[in-house]
């Protein structure tokens, strides 16, 4: 049987960086493919060649054994390649089936637009259905969570015909059950005769559904082995060349409650929020846990001060209402915030690694007005935070932000908000699609605020890191928050408190 996809000596450059060197990988029909790496490694440049994004400027692709060059995106779905990006790639305004709509072959249809999107609405309702998930294709992409998000592009690219999936972190913000399902199913679509290539950084994911596994690492590839016969240290060790510790969590006795929430609801549209009760204490972690949509979003929206109507109150220690307060008395405040959205919520892409840095401080008068900045004091605090915290990828504080690598953008996002001791942090899925070492060293300035003092709210879909980092765990379900563990706590309890009042 030909070769679903193979690239040879893939060389790719971006201002004079070079981001693949020699690097090659295949795909073979009816396998499940995953593709390890740390970020920045070259797994997403190489896929985005694979999906018609980029241009080599060196090697070749084949598909089905046949030489190709893709003029564009469109060009791989006309060749039945499509890719789930770790960053979507959605219109907002637009509800999910209008964006699944664009560029489908149902749009090209006879018939009214009207009816188009009345059929795309049931074709989304029935695969969601066969995937194991539900989706309102009704929905504006703005209302959605970004779990809900990703299924809206998972849905897209199978609905356009792709038989060759790619796959970038699909399960980085799902549940265990959630991701379980999905991942089955994707190994369902591989024994059927699709390729499907999973980037992932989850170990027991590569074990459970992956045939083979190809290692990256500084835009070479490494090797390619069998992940049911090859131990995960010895995975671990091909995609970083060295162990990783990861930072243990202790016992701690936490302080006086900084942050109060109660009977937090939404006053406006829908029931997002339906009377939030938790305290966050000065010393600890609060995990909050749960399957996205549930009011996570609209939670770490309220207290990150993005516009909503709200009834009920957020006190936070010393200072009262933070209902009352601006987004920048926030941030005078010492409230930290990492946000889901790296790139939509926590940097500006097309400004550089300084700006993005100094923006932060530019409303207290650090470097000067909006009017007139004081830049070089800016570069110069921007270059000493860029080595405190181990920004990788950064050749000048001048480059775009844009340029940096999924982990290393959240560390630049980490090396602002923690730039003065904060009192409250806000960590909505921080470690989301980044590698062992990232997610370590992401996890460790966490753990570092709470020691020195500081309440941090964690809010992840991913119970792993819930259980390994917070001192206590809520369950968020429908708006509320449902229950609450003491650490240790049981995987399975917490599981079944999400299922019990869903």
């Amino acid at each position: 049987m030909p070769v679903a996809l193979q690239l040879t000596g893939i060389r790719k450059t971006f201002d004079g960086f070079v981001a693949l060197d020699n690097a090659a990988f295949s795909a073979e029909w009816g396998e499940v493919h995953a593709l390890l790496g740390e970020n920045g490694a070259g797994k997403s440049s190489l896929m985005n060649i694979a999906a018609g994004l980029y241009a080599p400027e060196a090697g070749q692709m084949f598909l089905d054994d046949n030489p190709v060059r893709l003029a564009g995106p469109s060009d791989a779905a006309r060749h039945h390649i499509g890719m789930v990006h770790q960053h979507f790639k959605l219109v907002r305004p637009f509800t999910a089936a209008e964006n699944i709509l664009l560029g489908n072959p149902i749009s090209r249809e006879d018939g009214s637009y009207r009816s188009k999107l009345r059929r795309m609405e049931t074709a989304i309702r029935e695969t969601a259905a066969e995937l194991g998930f539900e989706l309102d294709p009704t929905k504006r992409v703005a209302q959605l969570s970004v779990a809900e998000q990703q299924r809206v592009e998972i849905l897209k690219v199978l609905l356009a015909g792709a038989k060759i999936l790619i796959l970038d972190e699909p399960a980085a913000v799902l549940t265990d059950q959630e991701s379980e399902r999905l991942l089955s199913t994707v190994a369902q679509l591989a024994r059927r005769g699709s390729a499907v290539i999973l980037v992932t950084h989850k170990m027991a994911d590569v074990k459970t559904y992956a045939d083979r596994v190809t290692v990256m690492r500084g835009g070479r590839t490494i090797d390619t082995v069998d992940p049911k016969v090859t131990q995960a240290a010895e995975l671990v060790r091909l995609t970083v060349g060295e162990a990783i510790t990861s930072p243990k969590r202790e016992s701690r006795t936490p302080g006086e409650v900084r942050l109060g929430v109660r009977e937090l609801k939404s006053s406006g549209a829908g029931i997002a929020l339906n009377g939030v009760n938790l305290q966050v204490r000065a010393g600890e972690i609060y995990g909050l846990a749960g399957v996205g949509g549930n009011g996570q979003g609209e939670l770490a929206n309220a207290i990150m001060g993005l516009p909503a109507l709200l009834d009920g109150s957020m006190e936070l220690e010393g200072l009262g209402d933070l209902k009352a307060a601006s987004t920048s008395e926030r941030r005078e405040m010492q409230i930290a915030t990492i946000p889901a959205d790296r790139y939509g919520l926590a940097l500006a892409g097309g400004l550089s690694v300084a700006e993005n840095f100094g923006i932060g401080q530019v409303h207290a008068g650090r470097y000067g007005s909006f009017w007139k900045l004081a830049k070089s004091k800016m570069e110069t605090d921007a270059k000493e935070a860029v080595k405190a915290f181990d920004v990788q990828g950064v050749r000048s504080i001048r480059q775009k932000a844009a340029l940096l690598s999924g982990g290393n953008a959240q560390k630049l996002v980490i090396s602002r908000e923690f730039s003065k001791a904060p009192k409250l942090v806000l960590a909505h899925s921080p470690s989301r699609g980044l590698d062992v070492r990232a997610s370590a060293e992401v996890h460790g300035r966490l753990l570092a605020a709470r020691d020195a003092g500081a309440a941090v709210l964690l809010i992840s879909e991913d119970l792993d890191e819930v259980m390994s980092l917070a001192d206590r765990i809520g369950v968020m379900v429908r708006g509320r928050i449902v229950a609450e563990f003491p650490q240790p706590a049981s995987r399975q309890e917490i599981g079944q408190a999400m299922v019990d009042h869903a």
